[in-house]
């Protein structure tokens, strides 16, 4: 399933009193959220009666509650909440390679779990960067030959 492409402005008051009143929160909150910043919804496509979310922070507590901005409507109906939210205990055993994926939303998220949601131009952009490094390595390994050719002269 594709990722939901809503976006939202980030109240950023209200955010930054999140943050900073949080158990595991940022020590300097603005140094972690810009005045316009704003978050494309985290959760897989769905229909405007789901609620958007997206994670705002991970807090470090031993009770793995991170900051979520949760909203519904669009425009200027937006509501929204700032909600500290446990994480969602769903995993994704892989057998074959025995690793274990776990779902990087909250408890009881709407849709699928983070693991069966793609976002393609996060993919897209992931695969220009693998590209690009494997052109700099590339571009570096032909160097290092030419100058052992020129050593050789």
């Amino acid at each position: 399933m594709l990722q939901c492409t809503a976006v939202t402005h980030v109240p950023y008051a209200e955010a930054l009193l999140a943050l900073a009143t949080m158990e595991g929160g940022p020590v300097r909150p603005p140094d972690v959220l810009d005045q316009d910043e704003f978050l494309l919804c985290e959760l897989g496509e769905h229909d405007e009666s789901a609620q958007h979310a997206a994670h705002l922070w991970t807090a470090d507590t031993p009770d793995d509650r991170d900051l979520w901005l949760v909203w519904t409507r669009t425009c200027a109906h937006r509501v929204y909440r700032l909600d500290i939210l446990p994480l969602c205990p769903a995993v994704l055993r892989h057998l074959v390679t025995r690793t274990i994926t776990s779902c990087a939303y909250y408890d009881h998220h709407p849709g699928p779990h983070s693991f069966s949601v793609t976002d393609p131009l996060g993919d897209l952009i992931t695969e220009h960067i693998h590209g690009e490094v494997q052109r700099r390595v590339s571009d570096a390994d032909t160097d290092t030959d030419t100058d052992a050719d020129a050593d050789e002269l």
